[in-house]
């Protein structure tokens, strides 16, 4: 059975769910092989066996962690020309995509990105044009490479015992040019990342100041979940940049999304509306939002979603 090639996104050794959803993809293609980029194999090597990495590609040199993406992008050319995978599946990050796309080039390979599902076939379920369609698309040419968008599978334990190997790879010159200067640590708000989190409490304009978002911001740690900011909140400074979701911010894919004050406006439903299921709290009866949600609320936010908090408190026990 042929390689399926899962590059491993992770923190020091912290392996993200995502790494753990493309591995359970993988295993639909053909054999699980992470590529670990890095420093911290040691302490992914556990996580990753469990979800059924068969054999496990470090690259751990220098210039992985001292330059851009260019680095990364010959060591998976290199362990793809070796191993002569059936895909390689990565995730739909920034970085991610751009590895993927520049990989197809050098492997004259066909490229599919921000997929919602892989089938056994290989062929990948697409969301496009703001969701307005769902396509099913397949690689027909060299290797196919995948980006696959976070929560597109629900992870499944599948445990082996993974050999390792160290993969030398001769970096070109073009590939050592931009280097990293300096790297700070966003600080952290001990919620989940928003691209990963199962659930999503986002909030608009109609949360009416920067003040406003504490409501919102209760009610994702009521239930361990992802902040989340539409366009206009985030351009009016109530909220971070980074945690805007739309169409030129995050694309998020949660299990549960709720969206507090937000009209609905395309832009951002091109970056929530693949999400499972879909609650909305807008004093405007006739909001866009309510045209997408599963369950709607047609009330004062700030009435709505304390008694909300509350109540999920209540059950929690």
């Amino acid at each position: 059975m042929a390689e399926v090639l899962v590059i491993v996104d992770h923190v020091d050794g912290a392996v993200r769910k995502t790494t753990t959803e493309l591995l359970t993809i993988a295993r639909r293609l053909g054999e699980p092989a992470a590529v670990f980029f890095g420093a911290g194999a040691d302490a992914a090597t556990e996580t990753l066996g469990n979800f059924g990495a068969t054999k496990i590609y470090v690259v751990d040199d220098a210039e992985i962690a001292q330059f851009l993406v260019a680095p990364k992008v010959d060591a998976l050319v290199t362990i793809a020309q070796q191993a002569s995978p059936a895909a390689i599946l990565v995730t739909s990050t920034s970085e991610g995509k751009e590895i993927a796309a520049r990989a197809a080039v050098r492997l004259d390979s066909g490229l599919i990105t921000d997929a919602v599902d892989v089938d056994a076939s290989g062929v990948a379920t697409q969301s496009v044009f703001a969701a307005s369609y769902v396509i099913s698309s397949k690689v027909t040419h060299g290797t196919p490479i995948i980006t696959v968008k976070p929560n597109a599978a629900a992870p499944e334990a599948a445990p082996t015992t993974p050999s390792v190997e160290k993969v030398a790879v001769a970096y070109g010159a073009t590939s050592t040019t931009a280097q990293i200067t300096n790297v700070a640590p966003r600080a952290k708000s001990g919620r989940p990342e928003l691209t990963e989190a199962a659930i999503v409490v986002s909030g608009g304009r109609g949360v009416g100041g920067p003040e406003g978002f504490s409501v919102v911001e209760a009610l994702a740690d009521s239930l361990n979940a992802a902040v989340g900011a539409s366009r206009a909140a985030t351009d009016a400074g109530w909220y971070p940049h980074a945690f805007q979701v739309g169409q030129t911010g995050k694309t998020v894919s949660p299990q549960l999304y709720m969206a507090n004050g937000i009209s609905g406006a395309i832009q951002h439903r091109a970056g929530m509306q693949t999400s499972k299921t879909i609650v909305a709290v807008n004093k405007d009866a006739e909001a866009p939002i309510f045209e997408l949600a599963d369950y709607g609320v047609v009330g004062d936010l700030f009435a709505v979603v304390p008694q909300l908090t509350e109540e999920v408190g209540k059950r929690k026990g």
